[in-house]
């Protein structure tokens, strides 16, 4: 029976996808008929549901539509414009020094907004188009943009820090938080690595140099955006307030700050929270279905059964992790990260833990392997709103993309074998 389940669930699920269902009906669609094989219809059907609400009913959840406000705000609020200035200040006069700006902005404003989604449109949509007058191949550029955004999900805040903090059964969101400052910046500073070497090869200009008293002007201007960091994260580290109560924070500031750059009126209130509340729904049904279909695996003892497979391959921490990473690397090609992070959580975890890897490295690895499947087709959201937004197809920037994609393994793999890059900083701050 545990087979036939296995079964209809993968092919029913792989199915749906493959007529073109939405990821996020595809998850319930595929839980509710897995369940019919053991229980009747209706029961079936009630069971999902209630599932899909009961999966909702979390209070850390109640940060995400918040910090999906704050970003919109912020997006839109002339943050992201003095962010990049301070950015091109500090490389711009580097050979081809609009990709290492793209990357340190996207980093900030990772820091701020924490959505990869968000950094994407408004790094595309500012410098795009001075690289484009500049000279820059577009391709090179939007691949630039749409693995530097990344970085957003594991520079806190991050929103899939905390799906994975819910789904892993309460690691410390806090934990989380200040572990995915050195990775991120790992990863960011391999980006510009490779950058570089994609610059000395296309041959792309250098910026004009910047005097001292312009670093100092724009970084006085960004300083405003930048200490929005100090209050969300300083207040969870020093247990000033939760994540949840942050992200409320988050808005309230980000408001005041928009409205006094006078970027945004009260007319464009509206719009903005109408903007969030459709991504903030998206979110929320792949959660909903996502924990759905956890709990019908878990029903069928499908985490068990793998977890025991995985561990009577080998006992080498080591050959384990390659194995579970090669299959995320996988699954982040078919699967968004958001439900990828609530499915495999619960079958993954326990195995490692098993094997002495502590939750919150192994929280940090797996957003970042998922974070390589947001760049990837078919369903990479990242790489579908680069493309876009630089107007060029997918097939134009693949090429581009594989030097960047190789930086990104190649900080996997450190983060893999080194838990400090990880562990280091929570342990210090005693969290």
């Amino acid at each position: 029976m545990e087979v036939l389940s296995v079964l209809i669930l993968v092919i029913s699920f792989l199915f749906f996808l493959g007529i073109g269902v939405p990821v996020a009906w595809s998850l319930g669609l595929s839980s509710m008929l897995t369940l019919m094989v053991t229980v009747a219809t209706m029961p079936a059907i009630t069971t999902v549901a209630q599932r899909m609400a009961t999966g909702l009913d979390s209070f850390s959840l109640l940060a995400i539509p918040f910090f999906i406000v704050a970003g919109e705000l912020m997006n839109r609020g002339g943050i992201a414009n003095r962010l990049i200035e301070f950015a091109k200040a500090l490389t711009g006069r580097l050979p081809g020094g609009l990709l290492h700006v793209n990357i340190i902005a996207a980093m900030l404003m990772g820091a701020i907004a924490g959505s990869a989604v968000a950094a994407a449109s408004s790094m595309g949509g500012i410098l795009g188009k001075r690289m484009e007058k500049e000279g820059y191949p577009k391709a090179l550029g939007a691949a630039v943009n749409i693995t530097s955004s990344t970085t957003g999900l594991i520079i806190p805040p991050s929103n899939v820090l905390i799906v994975y903090s819910l789904a892993s059964g309460g690691v410390s969101v806090a934990a989380l938080f200040v572990a995915g400052y050195l990775p991120g910046l790992l990863v960011g500073g391999l980006l510009m690595i490779t950058s570089a070497i994609l610059i000395k090869v296309n041959k792309l200009p250098a910026g004009e140099p910047s005097s001292m008293s312009l670093v100092l002007k724009t970084f006085y201007n960004a300083v405003p955006s930048l200490f929005l960091l100090v209050v969300v994260i300083g207040g969870i580290v020093g247990g000033v307030f939760t994540a949840t109560e942050a992200s409320a924070i988050a808005v309230v500031y980000s408001l005041i700050l928009s409205l006094i750059y006078r970027e945004i009126g009260w007319k464009q209130l509206p719009q903005i929270l109408l903007k969030s509340g459709e991504t903030t729904a998206v979110v929320m049904l792949l959660i909903a279905t996502s924990m759905a279909m956890s709990w019908v695996m878990s029903s069928e003892n499908i985490p068990q059964n793998i977890s025991a497979a995985l561990l009577s391959l080998s006992d080498n921490i080591i050959v384990i992790l390659i194995l579970i990473n090669l299959l995320l690397l996988f699954v982040g090609i078919f699967m968004d990260m958001t439900p990828a992070v609530l499915i495999f959580t619960p079958i993954f975890l326990p195995v490692v833990t098993a094997l002495g890897v502590d939750p919150v490295h192994f929280g940090i690895m797996m957003v970042l392997n998922l974070c390589i499947g947001l760049c990837t087709p078919p369903v990479g959201s990242v790489l579908f709103i680069g493309v876009g937004i630089a107007k060029i197809s997918i097939q134009q920037v693949i090429k581009p993309l594989l030097p960047l994609f190789f930086a990104m393994i190649v900080g996997l793999v450190l983060i893999m074998l080194f838990p400090e890059i990880s562990l280091w900083l929570p342990r210090m701050f005693g969290l």
